[in-house]
């Protein structure tokens, strides 16, 4: 009686070991989307939704993690405000969600980065990693830096520094006027135009430097008539989203004839704004764009639009893509989804990517991948064989910069490890 009684309470157990195993399978890993979902700028969170769906749906159709856990994305509209990007922040966390991806507002990271660490010292059995794919105030990986934080996109500081390179070989470049948003981000803009520029080419005047409400300029007629007067040949903007598009649609109209320095001009809308005016004029740095070329670049713009053709914007954030494959990376390596084990095993996480191969700093934990200058021409162009919102117009590469020549000196010093 006791042998049997000893099996039958092995066979429950090993029954409910089972039946648990056949759960965890039909379980997901939650990924929870803060982002914009309304106001102005929500066409870029719609569209960043759209890319994580993507490369959700391309890591799922792989078979998930650890043999077969598929990915389910939970967005929340944090409406590109601190204040309501906290609360939609509490809304994951009540739901033990440990993946957080935003990207859209350094002002906004910058709340949720705290947000997050307060909340993984206080209930570290209910932590949360933080992946950030287009915050990019330098701030983040520096002094405000947090374990908990990754980030998949160049800070503001490194796409500058190419910028500026590239600035400061052109002669005709002689004076530059910096508008940009009033935050964080915008700040960050500013402060290294001035530095970059005075270390690299001290003959180039900075002739003007505003700063301007976030989301809140209807026309920017005011900002160009002192572009104009100020006789600026070139102007660095960190603007996005519809802070780009009217500022670039207000300069078209008054016929300035200037060249833009940008981070976002390739976002979506972007180009619908600016028209046959960002030929030979806008200027780009980013991560990727559509033109990078090779198989497996060109692969990624097709995939996005054999997905959603009924859309006519095209794929802009690469960063998504390597946060989702390193995040794959990371859950399979340590055998976990523990939020702890997930981000020891991503400060050392690296793979080849469509640019080449790509790898997060473990100082500071700063994704490295190369950065791409571009020029908008038109479509036909030598290089420039996908354009952009089927505008006919698209970026051509001007020059290249090494992932290991992106590098720059971190202040971070982390508080856990």
């Amino acid at each position: 009686m006791k042998v049997f009684k000893n099996f039958c309470i092995s066979a429950v157990i090993l029954s409910l070991t089972f039946l648990s195993g056949c759960d965890r399978k039909q379980e997901t890993i939650k990924l929870g989307y803060i982002d914009p979902l309304s106001g102005p700028f929500a066409n870029i969170g719609e569209h960043v939704l759209r890319e994580l769906q993507l490369f959700v749906e391309q890591v799922n159709d792989r078979g998930g993690v650890l043999g077969g856990i598929k990915f389910e994305i939970v967005p929340i509209d944090g409406k590109g405000n601190p204040q309501e990007s906290l609360i939609a922040f509490r809304q994951l966390a009540d739901q033990n969600i440990k993946f957080l991806i935003q990207g859209n507002s350094s002002a906004v990271a910058a709340a949720l980065n705290e947000a997050v660490a307060k909340h993984n010292e206080r209930n570290p059995e209910n932590a949360m990693v933080y992946l950030n794919y287009g915050a990019v105030d330098p701030s983040l990986t520096n002094e405000r830096c947090n374990f908990w934080h990754f980030r998949f996109d160049a800070d503001a500081n490194m796409k500058m520094q190419a910028m500026t390179t590239m600035m400061a070989a052109d002669p005709a470049v002689k004076k530059v006027y910096l508008i940009n948003q009033d935050y964080s981000f915008g700040h960050a803009i500013s402060d290294a135009s001035k530095l970059m520029l005075g270390n690299k080419r001290p003959d180039i005047q900075i002739v003007g430097d505003d700063l301007h409400p976030l989301g809140k300029i209807k026309d920017f007629s005011p900002y160009i008539s002192k572009i104009q007067a100020s006789g600026a040949d070139s102007v660095i903007t960190g603007n996005w989203g519809a802070d780009l598009a009217l500022l670039v649609r207000a300069a078209s109209d008054a016929g300035l004839d200037v060249s833009f320095y940008t981070q976002y001009a390739g976002i979506v809308g972007g180009l619908s704004a600016m028209g046959e005016a960002a030929a030979n004029r806008v200027k780009q740095v980013t991560m990727w764009h559509v033109n990078a070329g090779g198989e497996a670049s060109d692969a990624l713009v097709l995939a996005y639009r054999n997905k959603f053709p009924e859309e006519n914007d095209d794929l802009f954030f690469l960063s998504l893509k390597h946060a989702m494959e390193l995040l794959v990376i990371a859950i399979n390596d340590s055998n976990s989804t523990d939020p702890l084990k997930v981000a020891r095993a991503l400060e050392n996480a690296r793979y080849m990517g469509a640019t080449g191969e790509v790898w997060i700093r473990a100082d500071n934990h700063q994704l490295m991948q190369p950065l791409y200058v571009s020029t908008f021409k038109k479509s036909g162009s030598e290089r420039v064989e996908f354009d952009v919102e089927r505008m006919g117009i698209g970026p051509m590469t001007d020059f290249l910069v090494p992932a290991e020549d992106t590098a720059l000196p971190t202040t971070c010093e982390f508080k856990h490890s």
